[in-house]
């Protein structure tokens, strides 16, 4: 296993689980690839910081396998019911705030009550909303037409409004695709609405981790990789993958003769895709360079520590606002354990497909975000501010554009032995956790039948049901 991220780690317990003696080589001093945390010295105290606000559906199966897999569930709960609050800072009186809710009622009538009475649509703009929703639903997301339509263009001719784009469409698609509908793939958007808001009433359920994601995906996944048997070694940064006369693989890592990791029979890439273009051998796939083609999305987070309580919820969305998205951090980051914090609160705000701002200076993302913080939320005008940092993914997501799908490359290769992982493979899915998690056992169960060992598919089949054992 070449890679220790979500999609490393979900390959190398699954083929671990079927038998199978694993090395994972990781170059980072830590697993999690991009969903990772690490420690501060804030004025407000020592601080565990997640890079990123990571968020997952009821719907995402795959990421809730690697959960449970880790013996993580319970440190990531799912909510009850969906209940998304969205205040709006330009109310026609002011800030105003909605919310997205569902009921317990089947598909889909389940989003009817909630829509009714969203506040910032119009009744015209709701009835065209639901429209497009149920037009939506009747869309295939591997229709390979889809994937070069924008999202936009699509919206625009069902009747959706700027203001509908706005509150609905983009709120939560710039989070799950991390783009604006015109640059987003329909292909993409409506696999992306149509399981997580047209499939199950629960499907679009949020969860996240009440603990540091290092927690999760590092110190557990690093416990399960240990009892299950792999051999994880970090800070090893691979450099070269080449066949043995054998027609076994030889991997290089520049390390001395005696610490290198040796032959391998079978060897999963689970790396970023310019890396994996990097390592490819000659033939291994067709038109290699396709992968860097394959662009990239950032996203920035900014972190605010008052010193009071300033948001009485867990989260909130944002419209009428460069704000997208807060989420209180206070005690996932031990920040309300800290000696002196008070009632200090920790607040992380997540701003995807920031193309205009990631590599904004520090001190300018302040002056532009405190501001807007106080006008949506005013207990935040008379705190002071212990501390603002910022934390930066230039290449968080591939970019989810049209046309993009039929340069994702599948788990095989060409190359007897060789396969891909990542959340840039062709999943189905956008860049997301359980993308990641999903090419992971992908690859794991590719390999699997390629050598002929019976395993276990540790996702229920379409509409529920209990694992099936693969031929």
């Amino acid at each position: 296993m070449i890679g220790g991220g979500l999609a490393g780690t979900a390959a190398a317990l699954t083929l671990a689980d079927a038998g199978l003696r694993v090395t994972l080589l990781e170059g980072r001093p830590r697993l999690g690839g991009l969903a990772f945390s690490f420690h501060r010295s804030s004025p407000a105290g020592e601080l565990t910081v997640d890079n990123g606000q990571h968020v997952h559906l009821r719907c995402c199966t795959a990421y809730q396998w690697f959960l449970d897999r880790v013996g993580a569930a319970r440190l990531a709960p799912l909510q009850a019911r969906l209940d998304v609050p969205v205040l709006d800072a330009n109310g026609r009186r002011g800030r105003r705030l909605g919310r997205l809710r569902r009921t317990a009622l089947p598909v889909p009538l389940h989003l009817s009550a909630g829509l009714a009475t969203y506040p910032h649509l119009s009744l015209a703009e709701r009835a065209r909303v639901g429209r497009a929703a149920l037009a939506l639903g009747r869309l295939d997301p591997q229709d390979p037409a889809l994937d070069g339509v924008d999202f936009a263009d699509w919206l625009r001719r069902h009747g959706q409004s700027p203001r509908a784009v706005e509150a609905l469409w983009d709120l939560v698609g710039v989070a799950t695709l991390n783009a604006t509908a015109e640059h987003a793939s329909l292909g993409l958007a409506a696999m992306v609405f149509k399981t997580g808001l047209l499939s199950e009433p629960g499907a679009a359920d949020i969860g996240w981790a009440r603990v540091p994601l290092g927690e999760l995906h590092d110190t557990l996944a690093r416990a399960a990789l240990d009892t299950a048997g792999v051999r994880t070694r970090l800070r090893t940064r691979v450099t070269g993958l080449t066949r043995t006369p054998e027609g076994r693989w030889s991997v290089r890592t520049g390390e001395r003769p005696g610490e290198a990791p040796g032959d391998a029979d079978t060897v999963v890439l689970a790396v970023p895709q310019r890396d994996a273009h990097a390592l490819l051998p000659d033939g291994a796939l067709d038109d290699p360079d396709r992968l860097l083609r394959i662009g990239t999305a950032p996203i920035l987070n900014l972190h605010v520590i008052y010193d009071r309580t300033v948001l009485r919820r867990p989260f909130f969305a944002a419209l009428g606002s460069p704000v997208q998205w807060v989420f209180d951090r206070t005690a996932a980051s031990g920040l309300g354990d800290a000696p002196g914090a008070g009632d200090s609160q920790y607040l992380a705000v997540s701003q995807s497909a920031a193309y205009d701002e990631i590599d904004r200076p520090v001190a300018e993302l302040r002056a532009r975000y405190l501001p807007e913080l106080e006008r949506l939320l005013p207990p935040a005008r008379g705190a002071r501010v212990r501390d603002f940092f910022v934390t930066r993914e230039r290449t968080a997501t591939f970019a989810p554009v049209p046309g993009v799908g039929r340069l994702r490359p599948s788990a095989s290769t060409n190359a007897r032995g060789l396969y891909l992982a990542g959340a840039w493979t062709a999943t189905g899915w956008p860049a997301t956790m359980e993308g990641a998690v999903r090419s992971g056992l992908s690859a794991a169960r590719t390999a699997l039948s390629d050598i002929g060992r019976p395993h276990l598919n540790p996702l229920p089949a379409s509409g529920g049901g209990t694992p099936k054992e693969a031929a």
